[in-house]
């Protein structure tokens, strides 16, 4: 168990790297008595976004597009250099001791990155666990070693490919914890209920992820899910089963569709969004963002001029958690959920009268 103490907003934290469970405690008064309150935000970030890789190898392969996977990075049109190795081995040193995970991502596969395995075992040995999400296309067999040794975790990203299936099965047979991450959107969601009963009978995959389809990059708006949606509202009310959140959870974005649905869910279990908060995406171009989503450069602090501390606790930061608060005021719910997603409102699973009054919208 790792534990680090945030004497600046006096909380603690602790995380599980083989579990990969974490926990916070209340903020602290100056006598060090429980004030019952959750700390707002952390000093520096618990989980870090590294987008690795600038462009996608495999991008105009079409394995996106006839999955019906729309990439919000659009991997297929956009082609920049990937992170250096200079740069990540930066990153790490500056979070070492104070941050408990990197996922790596980007505009591709990051086991395609010239420097994945380098990456993987530096981050490692410097005490933070490395997470990365693949479709499988590239990952070769001498890599698995140093993933089982190094990962917390890998997501394959459900292609409906039977490249999928062959990497599961190649993941769990080298003996890595491997989850789905699935994209829910309108066209997939009738496929969302087979895939966790497969995934509820399957004991080799760890967890399977849902990840909330977002109007970004590629993602086209009419594919976003509506909470006044019937199939919606069944969907999430499943969620009222304690056995299946056991191995089937959501990305931050999907609180809120959780929130006005379920009625067994505890509130206080579930995290809302922690962007700027408690996580940050660094951009293949060395730049830090609240949010791999935020695609508006008012947000981004350049880390050749800032480290990774000052980035985080800049003006553009501090503007950004403001559209985290203040926001929906009056609702009994707003601590467990924070208004849903700031970057882009349309997605929030949420009809309640409060998102309609003067102010309550981000």
């Amino acid at each position: 168990m790792i534990v680090h103490h945030d004497a600046r907003f006096r909380f603690l934290s602790s995380y599980d790297p083989v579990s990969g469970q974490g926990i916070r405690s209340h903020t602290y008064d100056e006598m060090g008595q429980d004030t019952g309150i959750d700390p707002w935000r952390a000093t520096y970030p618990e989980l870090l976004d590294v987008g690795i890789m600038g462009s996608c190898t495999h991008g105009l392969s079409g394995l996106c597009a006839a999955s019906g996977v729309q990439c919000y990075q659009n991997g297929a049109t956009v082609s920049e250099p990937h992170l250096s190795f200079t740069h990540f081995k930066s990153i790490v040193d500056q979070s070492a001791s104070r941050t408990f995970q990197m996922a790596l991502g980007g505009r591709g596969d990051p086991n395609d990155h010239p420097d994945f395995l380098d990456m993987i075992s530096y981050a490692h040995d410097h005490g933070i666990v490395p997470n990365f999400t693949t479709s499988g296309m590239g990952l070769k067999d001498e890599q698995l070693a140093t993933i089982k040794h190094c990962c917390g975790a890998v997501a394959v990203s459900w292609y409906r490919s039977p490249i999928t299936e062959t990497t599961l099965k190649r993941l769990t047979e080298a003996g890595i914890k491997t989850n789905i991450h699935y994209v829910l959107s309108r066209s997939t969601l009738d496929e969302a209920f087979t895939l966790m009963d497969r995934v509820m009978k399957d004991p080799s995959i760890n967890r399977l992820i849902f990840l909330l389809h977002k109007p970004v990059g590629q993602g086209q708006q009419d594919e976003v899910l509506s909470i006044a949606d019937p199939i919606v509202k069944r969907f999430f009310h499943r969620f009222d089963d304690p056995k299946l959140m056991e191995k089937v959870g959501f990305d931050s974005c999907g609180v809120p569709g959780l929130i006005n649905t379920t009625s067994r869910i505890d509130p206080s279990c579930i995290e809302a969004c922690e962007a700027g908060r408690y996580s940050a995406y660094i951009t293949p171009d060395y730049r830090l963002v609240p949010c791999s989503f935020e695609k508006d450069q008012a947000y981004a602090v350049d880390l050749r001029t800032h480290t990774i501390a000052q980035a985080f606790d800049s003006p553009a930061f501090d503007r950004f958690r403001s559209r985290l608060d203040h926001h929906c005021e009056g609702c009994v719910d707003r601590e467990s959920c924070r208004s849903g997603c700031p970057i882009v409102p349309d997605i929030t699973l949420c009809q309640r009268l409060v998102r309609t009054t003067p102010g309550a919208h981000l």
